[in-house]
């Protein structure tokens, strides 16, 4: 038999699975709801993708400031789906809305839960050095990503990983996983997993403050912040040098480097022209820097140009 199917989404981790159930013969999508469109700076409309590919597959759209009002409830009811796959939606959702649908609300997530309930599981993967990695889809329960698990399919960080090259890598993952799980549930042959909540771990919304890099923890933690701060809020940092006002530095790259005397916490010395930084243990060498107000660089160029003094630094804002 066919199931009828309800997207509901926003943002690109949604757009593999969704086209995955948009093209499948075996399915129907029946509606795909998402945030409503806004504007950012400049008065721009930010292009909302999930509502382009519903559009380009004529699927009927609604965004909902609240999905969870009378109005909305109904709108869901009338379609008569199924199944609700939600991917990165970006609402609580409440128990009459869990209700609707005959099988069930069904939410992918970019962790291998109990690891990493949250907002924000993909970032705090690579923040807490997690060598493997993941996407699992739930039933959606009233609390936060505790549901009964449905599938899983791991893969390994890679060294230089970024949080947005891995959020790719993830979606693309959970487009497989999705047609799997779906069919499951057509066949009634899903297998429902509790979650182990002696594992739970969270992964509360990412902050702009959390890119602020503390020197004193060991070089290994500095270089997965700097990489799970891309693409935001960046991994940010101040330099201070003799006689100059401190200049706020995003890092873009830095590496693990080879052990070496101690210094103190965020001293920097240039070392056959790398830009070497003293960690709580360990060092960092900085690949590539981008001064405030500037295009980022290599960071030995930086370094040739701007005429450290020997006390430089990298610490807070003061």
């Amino acid at each position: 038999m066919s199931l009828r199917i309800t997207l509901l989404g926003t943002g690109t981790f949604a757009l593999p699975p969704f086209r995955a159930l948009l093209e499948s013969t075996e399915h129907e999508v029946v509606g795909a709801c998402t945030q409503p469109d806004r504007t950012g700076r400049g008065h721009h409309r930010h292009v909302n993708q999930v509502k382009v590919l519903a559009e380009e597959f004529n699927i009927p759209v609604f965004q909902p400031e609240r999905v969870n009002t009378i109005e909305s409830l109904g709108a869901l009811r009338e379609l008569q789906a199924d199944v609700f796959v939600v991917a990165a939606y970006g609402q609580i959702l409440k128990p009459e809305f869990l209700a609707i649908p005959r099988l069930g609300a069904f939410n992918l997530h970019g962790s291998l839960l109990p690891r990493h309930r949250g907002a924000a599981p993909v970032q705090y993967a690579i923040w807490k050095g997690d060598e493997q990695t993941g996407v699992t889809m739930f039933q959606i329960e009233p609390a936060l990503d505790s549901g009964p698990m449905v599938g899983k399919i791991e893969t390994n960080i890679q060294p230089l990983e970024t949080s947005g090259e891995l959020m790719l890598r993830l979606a693309d993952l959970s487009a497989e996983l999705t047609l799997s799980v779906v069919h499951q549930l057509d066949l009634a042959t899903a297998v429902f997993e509790p979650q182990d909540v002696s594992q739970v771990t969270l992964a509360p919304k990412i902050r702009k403050e959390d890119g602020n890099i503390d020197w004193t923890q060991t070089a290994v933690q500095v270089e997965c912040q700097v990489r799970a701060m891309q693409p935001w809020p960046k991994a940010v940092t101040w330099l201070h040098s003799a006689g100059r006002k401190p200049i706020r530095c995003i890092l873009p790259q830095v590496e693990v480097g080879a052990e070496s005397s101690a210094c103190r916490s965020g001293r920097i010395a240039l070392e056959d022209g790398n830009l070497v930084v003293s960690c709580g243990s360990g060092h960092v060498n900085v690949l590539k820097i981008q001064p405030e107000g500037k295009a980022a660089m290599e960071a030995r160029d930086f370094a040739n140009g701007y005429g450290l003094s020997d006390a430089a630094h990298f610490g807070g804002a003061t």
